[in-house]
């Protein structure tokens, strides 16, 4: 029989109430929510928030093929260290998640890591390539419920509307990156004023609209579920919001560093801050956090996208993009202040479980009963951020030497604990 766990004192913050109390674990469950508990290994969480653990519904693992920037391993690590369960991992690996083996193979390497659920998305198109449909039917047998050919967009409209009919008869969800390439060719940052007097190409936003709306007239005629990723623009904002009104099945996530750095940061010419899509301007910010206190936006997504040190120290045009996520998000997002607690739990944990359909194990209450998949965080702690004392195997964060507010201090995956005050346990 394994350890019993006992959280001390934290709030724990569910859905439709909120108490100071401890938690009871016991193989692998939440078995009791009351005061005074006992257990073989108790966790102090005083002025502590103990609710689900977050599920980030996009994260680059990078293995198998590019193990340089990140392993499983690795990113399984930085995502307990940042309070997440589940990894949603994004498909652009090489190869790439288009076939089961690849599928299998990324599933059971999260498994042998044992620090959060890493769940496979599947790809939309063989190769990421966008000429042809990935198998779509086999792997939705092997178990995947989000398919993407995230990093590019699906230019064809005509193969991503066959792709969504094929979608809604399987029961699974299309998640689009929303950039029509013809309009980004050699885009560095945000096509605006700055970029004119910096010299660097611009990347237009409405690369990014024309997409969301092609697929949300699609999803209009064929009443597949469709998940925006990564938004960035006001205007997209605005087209999925009228979307949600038609009632039509409509999700969105957004970035960390989508709501907290601006454009003009690229007049460092640091390629740190070249992600795509581009770092946008102070108004699209403030519609983003409009988006997630009206319901607008459903989650909130890392990105996370490790590259080796040499590949970002490459000029700005060549360097990739991407940047670190995990560790940070909820310090950035509780830095930003937009939110109240119980909505950083819903956008960070409740929603994307939903999403993902992984409800059944994730963003679950915190009650007698559910699995033992729990955050413990401490919504006021301060801390810098040190790029060399992060988990991922990449330094490639925008918040160096930053402030954040809130850390996560605890980790249950499993009813084991992976992260205790702060520090990862295998």
């Amino acid at each position: 029989m394994s350890q019993s766990i006992v959280i001390k004192g934290a709030t724990v913050v569910n859905r439709e109430s909120q108490q100071v109390a401890d938690v009871k674990i016991e193989n692998g469950f939440v078995v009791e929510v009351a005061k005074n508990l006992k257990g073989d290994l108790q966790l102090d969480a005083s002025g502590c928030i103990v609710s689900s653990g977050f599920v980030d519904l996009h994260a680059h693992l990078r293995e198998p093929g590019k193990e340089e920037a990140e392993t499983i391993e690795t990113g399984s690590r930085a995502g307990a260290l940042g309070g997440y369960t589940a990894l949603v991992a994004m498909p652009n690996t090489d190869p790439p998640q288009d076939s089961v083996a690849v599928i299998d193979f990324v599933r059971e390497q999260g498994k042998r890591a044992g620090l959060v659920d890493v769940v496979p998305s599947g790809c939309i198109t063989l190769g990421r390539q966008g000429e042809s449909l990935a198998p779509m039917a086999e792997l939705s047998l092997a178990g995947v419920t989000l398919f993407t050919d995230d990093g590019n967009g699906v230019q064809d409209a005509a193969l991503m509307r066959r792709a969504l009919e094929y979608a809604r008869g399987l029961g699974v969800t299309l998640a689009q990156h929303c950039e029509v390439a013809e309009l980004t060719k050699g885009a560095v940052m945000n096509e605006c004023s700055c970029c004119t007097d910096l010299g660097l190409p611009g990347w237009p936003a409405i690369a990014e609209e024309l997409m969301v709306f092609r697929d949300i007239e699609l999803v209009r005629i064929t009443g597949a579920s469709m998940h925006f990723l990564h938004l960035s623009t006001k205007r997209s904002v605005e087209l999925v919001r009228a979307a949600k009104r038609d009632g039509l099945p409509i999700t969105a996530e957004v970035t960390p560093h989508h709501l907290s750095l601006t454009q003009e940061l690229l007049a460092s010419y640091d390629s740190v801050y070249k992600v795509n899509p581009p770092l946008r301007s102070a108004e699209d910010i403030r519609a983003l956090k409009d988006g997630l206190r009206d319901g607008t936006i459903d989650a909130i997504a890392t990105d996370h996208a490790p590259h080796p040190r040499r590949d970002k120290e490459m000029s700005l045009d060549l360097a990739p993009p991407g940047m670190l996520g995990l560790e940070t998000a909820l310090g950035v997002v509780l830095a930003e202040g937009m939110c109240e607690i119980r909505d950083v739990v819903a956008l960070m944990s409740w929603n994307p479980a939903k999403i993902a359909r992984i409800g059944s194990t994730h963003g679950l209450d915190v009650a007698a009963g559910a699995n033992a998949n729990l955050c413990v965080f401490d919504p006021e702690l301060t801390w810098s951020v040190d790029p060399d004392r992060l988990a991922s195997k990449s330094t490639n964060t925008p918040y160096a030497g930053k402030t954040l507010r809130g850390r996560v201090r605890h980790t249950i995956f499993k009813g084991t604990a992976t992260v205790i005050d702060g520090q990862a346990q295998k």
